[in-house]
């Protein structure tokens, strides 16, 4: 396997984002942490992906933001997903599984 960790496809970083936020409220560089361990280090989200991303995603509503203190009682922004960001991340879903579908059908022809 290759030394460096694998880039994303266009477009999914977001629905990424979106799916590890469905399983908790956290804060960016738990993001990051969490999709990495998910991924087994496959997938490594720099901060200059990310931030842009999650301020994508907050302007558009599909998660929220609030203040909290972390666990080493410091205060970070926390990223929460909305009832927008869930109906997104299901479409999201549905759709990349129609694709990765397609894709199989053509490498096994």
């Amino acid at each position: 396997m290759a030394e460096k960790s694998s880039d994303l496809v266009q477009g999914t970083l977001e629905m990424l984002i979106l799916k590890t936020l469905a399983l908790e409220a956290m804060h960016g560089y738990g993001v990051a942490i969490r999709i990495e361990q998910i991924s087994s280090g496959v997938f490594r989200v720099n901060p200059g992906s990310l931030f842009p991303a999650l301020s994508r995603l907050e302007r558009t509503g599909r998660i929220k933001s609030e203040w909290r203190a972390t666990e080493n009682n410091r205060r970070a922004k926390y990223y929460l997903l909305t009832d927008s960001g869930r109906k997104a991340l299901k479409d999201e879903t549905r759709e990349w599984g129609r694709q990765i579908a397609a894709i199989a059908r053509i490498l096994e022809a």
